[in-house]
């Protein structure tokens, strides 16, 4: 069942996220039989269900208020320092932590896949009760920890993990972002600010999901200007920034002038070269990926090379997920996605560099894509067909 997530407006968080607690109860109380037997034996069966009901009331109080609960997190390769997707999700846990100061969060960290089952697992051990794999390249080893501890709850951000009855995993809530429709937003600011005619992309992991940001960016681009030229390379690695400064370089080098890239710590490669660029005398622009990055990256001595970024609200999907499993709400055999609908995805607050007309220009096509007037392609055929449609 795929369930879209309606946040509510939280005014810690620096990006003006949003959040909202859903789910499902549980009614786990079994009716006493009263028809036949000892009176006394009935009874003493209703005092001991009484005597029940109060504890279970007791521990769910306790678990309402964060007492004793866990929440903790694998990170992918890019480590919990990314700047990017890792970092987001730490967010979000850290600010369940500082909000439920009783419960317990925590993270371990992946040097390369080879670690991930490794630190799942360890998790697991621990009796953690909610573990977060970070990223979709931990699918097949978080449905091996799920399946090993059936009675535990783990959740995946970015990835629907099927069990063996080719259905979503009961114990994994499975977090989902519309990443093409915020792509789309991205190409569209991109194809806004273009003085070359000429933009490039950069992805880390060659795969479904980043499929998604690939093909949602070349939409929006192609759906302002259909003439633009888009320039497509994948460094097949979230974590090397050197091999995504090569990309950035060779792309710039032959005329791009606006590259976004959705290759985690590979990106940081990106703004290194911009930076350089722009401080030889180019202009030339980046835009981020997963947060606010201009925030954190891009700074150079007249202004910031990131354009704007494409935002996907990974710190609060976690923190919401948290807070529902928390209350006993734990969403599992869910798949969770959040879109441009409730905010889930989109283009970031800070717009320093987004002319006014881009900015009107995103508004239409975002109310278009809401609205059903416009399909966001995910696939390289769907987006063969979009193209072929302009």
């Amino acid at each position: 069942m795929k369930k879209r997530m309606m946040m509510v407006l939280s005014s810690v968080l620096a990006a003006g996220t949003l959040l909202a607690a859903c789910g499902e109860g549980n009614d786990d109380t079994t009716p006493i039989n009263n028809g036949g037997g000892n009176e006394n034996e009935v009874n003493e069966s209703e005092e001991n269900n009484e005597a029940n009901n109060n504890e279970e009331e007791a521990n769910n109080e306790a678990t309402e208020d964060g007492e004793g609960f866990s929440a903790k997190m694998v990170t992918d390769v890019g480590g919990v320092d990314d700047r990017s997707f890792n970092e987001s999700a730490w967010a979000g846990l850290t600010k369940f932590g500082d909000d439920y100061p009783d419960n317990e969060v925590d993270y371990l960290q992946s040097s390369d896949a080879s670690d991930y089952a490794p630190n799942l697992n360890d998790l697991a051990r621990q009796g953690t009760d909610l573990t977060f794999a970070i990223g979709f390249l931990m699918e097949d080893d978080i449905r091996t920890i799920a399946q090993q501890n059936e009675d535990q709850s783990f959740a995946i951000v970015d990835s629907v993990v099927m069990g063996d009855d080719d259905a979503p995993m009961s114990n994994i809530a499975h977090i989902t972002f519309a990443e093409h429709e915020g792509s789309f937003l991205a190409g569209v600011v991109a194809a806004m600010h273009t003085e070359t005619d000429n933009i490039g992309f950069i992805g880390g992991v060659e795969g479904d999901l980043i499929k998604k940001f690939e093909n949602g960016f070349k939409a929006g681009v192609k759906s302002v200007n259909a003439d633009i030229e888009i320039d497509v390379q994948y460094a097949q690695d979230f974590n090397d920034a050197s091999r995504g400064q090569q990309i950035a370089d060779v792309m710039y080098g032959n005329g791009a002038d606006i590259i976004y890239h959705a290759a985690g710590g590979t990106g940081q490669g990106l703004f290194t070269e911009a930076i350089d660029r722009n401080e030889g005398g180019e202009t030339v622009w980046a835009i981020g990926v997963d947060q606010d990055q201009a925030l954190t990256e891009g700074d150079w001595g007249e202004g910031n090379v990131i354009l704007t970024s494409m935002v996907k609200r990974v710190d609060e999907a976690v923190y919401q997920v948290s807070e529902d499993t928390m209350n006993g709400n734990f969403p599992g055999g869910e798949v969770l996605e959040f879109d441009l609908t409730d905010q889930g995805v989109g283009i970031a607050e800070t717009r320093d560099n987004v002319s006014d007309e881009a900015i009107e220009a995103v508004e239409e096509y975002e109310a278009m894509i809401i609205n059903g007037e416009i399909d966001v392609p995910q696939t390289d055929d769907e987006y063969e067909e979009f193209e072929g449609n302009l």
